[in-house]
């Protein structure tokens, strides 16, 4: 008989917990690029909202906008 068959294969998984200990430097750089992070997606809605509001004050002084 025609059909796709799934076979699963449920074995047992181990999880192995481990403490590391990161060095300053680590934690600084996760900071800074964090906070990078932050500021470039920042800068990008900025750039949007203030190209799309030149537009709608474009239309404005046009008249187009109603």
């Amino acid at each position: 008989m025609p059909g796709i068959f799934f076979s699963y294969e449920l074995s047992p998984l181990m999880v192995k917990y481990a403490q590391k200990h990161s060095s300053f430097g680590h934690f600084a750089t996760n900071c800074c690029s964090i906070i990078g992070g932050v500021f470039t997606v920042a800068g990008i809605f900025a750039v949007l909202l203030n190209n799309s509001w030149e537009a709608i004050q474009r239309k404005l002084d046009v008249g187009k906008l109603s």
